[in-house]
């Protein structure tokens, strides 16, 4: 039976918020893109009021990546990401990454930012990455499907690696399902892990 860890991306692997910083670094190289930030407030206004759900969230907060071909997306991730790795990342879990792949453990990384951006961690991390799918069509990006969160996460990785496997740990700093399937799941608060109880409240 494959072996794996599972880490969430943003703010748990990565300290920061990809998709508030990558934006602000957009922002930096392509100014127009900051006048999407009034668009980017009035869908996180109507996702915490809980008017809409999360695939509606993201598909909208990520419009400021419209007009960008993919090409030039996968360009400028390259960029912002080499200017992040790795002084940005957690050192422990770094650390546990390198460790566990030399003893035949398969790392994932599991997030609900766009493929479109975090991809490229995998030519600096032994790692897989697996996150919300889009589509370039007509000058703008679309979900396809629904957006990699919570039991999203769980049917992805089960979709991506096809055999039985156990999830030896998984870390978030989101109180969802993907640390309910693992043998260890760790909740990240702060600079705190706490351990889940196996069975979901």
């Amino acid at each position: 039976m494959k072996r794996i860890l599972v880490y969430d991306l943003n703010k748990t692997l990565y300290r920061k918020s990809s998709k508030n910083e990558f934006f602000k670094f957009l922002c930096s190289r392509r100014p127009k893109i900051c006048f999407s930030i009034f668009g980017m407030l009035y869908s996180g206004l109507v996702y915490s009021l809980d008017l809409k759900n999360k695939t509606w969230f993201k598909d909208r907060f990520y419009r400021y990546l419209n007009g960008l071909k993919p090409k030039e997306v996968q360009k400028l991730a390259k960029q912002y990401w080499k200017r992040e790795f790795p002084e940005q990342f957690r050192t422990e879990f770094l650390d546990e990454i390198k460790s566990s792949v030399q003893n035949g453990i398969e790392v994932y990384v599991v997030t609900g930012a766009y493929e479109i951006y975090v991809k490229y961690l995998e030519t600096i991390l032994p790692v897989n990455v697996i996150g919300t799918r889009a589509e370039y069509r007509d000058g703008k990006y679309h979900i396809i499907g629904k957006a990699c969160n919570d039991e999203e996460k769980v049917r992805r990785l089960e979709e991506h690696i096809r055999q039985d496997f156990v999830i030896l740990k998984s870390y978030s700093d989101d109180d969802e399902a993907i640390l309910y399937e693992a043998e260890e799941g760790y909740f990240l608060q702060g600079d705190s892990l706490i351990q889940v109880n196996k069975k979901r409240r």
